[in-house]
């Protein structure tokens, strides 16, 4: 009997990680004919589709960025500049705002917190016209402030950081800190702060992401080509009436996607510990 219990559950198991290592694959497998693509010629996309051995037009379609006004190290920077900024004030702001509605009993918390739900309800694009015409009054056009700041208010962050708050944090802590004589922030910045570190790091990767990818927003707000986005140069590389070179096209989409795998992989054992901290049962 427990020969045979012993080989159901190696059978389980089997099944679990056969089926583990395939959704594995197939969520691999449209970055790797990505990857792969960047490496070959418009003939051989428009021949087949999909290949999962790499050619060998990767100089190629590098040459071709030069004559398309393609500065893969300014996007770089200019992303860079904009998604960091954004994603730490998205995280820290949301922190603060999340640590204000679970450490403070005040009459409007739950009214407040109801009215940032109902933001998160709204559409970023309603508001895109309003937003346009309000920093176009403060002259932030062609600046990459609009593109930080915004981070500050982002009701998503805020109820993740809430939820996880609640579960999380011990308000003991925070009175002997106020006992000890501590100051509010410094409670925050030197207690709050470390116990929330899997959940700003969750919110930290979904910011970047959401900022790096973002191409609407700094469309309609940066006119020179100096503060070009990485998504928007992406967005230029498309051929004239003649010839559209889809290599490159893949190859700045493989070049636009390696900083989001490199934020995921320094960042994703934060998550782990997010989940089994939240595991755990006083």
């Amino acid at each position: 009997m427990n020969r045979k219990a012993r080989t159901s559950r190696y059978t389980t198991l089997t099944i679990k990680y056969i089926v583990c290592i395939v959704l594995a694959l197939l969520s691999i497998l449209p970055f790797w004919v990505m990857f792969v693509n960047a490496t070959r010629s418009t003939t051989e996309i428009q021949a087949r589709a999909i290949s999962l051995i790499p050619s060998n037009n990767l100089a190629y379609n590098f040459k071709v960025f030069e004559g398309k006004s393609f500065d893969a190290w300014i996007g770089f920077k200019n992303s860079m500049i904009v998604s960091v900024g954004a994603t730490l004030c998205t995280v820290y702001f949301s922190l603060l705002t999340a640590y204000a509605l679970t450490a403070y009993h005040w009459k409007m918390r739950q009214p407040f917190f109801t009215f940032i739900m109902a933001v998160l309800m709204i559409p970023a694009q309603v508001s895109s016209i309003g937003f346009y015409q309000f920093m176009y009054k403060l002259s932030w056009t062609n600046s990459f402030l609009p593109l930080i700041l915004p981070g500050i208010a982002a009701p998503s962050s805020v109820f993740f950081m809430r939820q996880f708050l609640l579960g999380a944090l011990n308000l003991d802590i925070v009175d002997s800190a106020r006992i000890d004589g501590a100051s509010e922030f410094y409670t925050f910045n030197r207690i709050v702060v470390p116990i929330a570190r899997p959940a700003l790091a969750t919110q930290a990767i979904f910011a970047f992401v959401a900022s790096w990818n973002n191409l609407f927003t700094p469309l309609i707000l940066l006119s020179s080509r100096e503060k070009y986005t990485m998504p928007i140069m992406v967005s230029l590389l498309r051929g004239d009436i003649y010839k559209t070179e889809y290599g490159s096209i893949y190859l700045g989409l493989s070049l636009t996607v390696l900083p989001i795998f490199i934020m995921y992989f320094l960042l994703s054992r934060y998550i782990i510990e997010g989940v089994a901290l939240g595991s755990i049962k006083e």
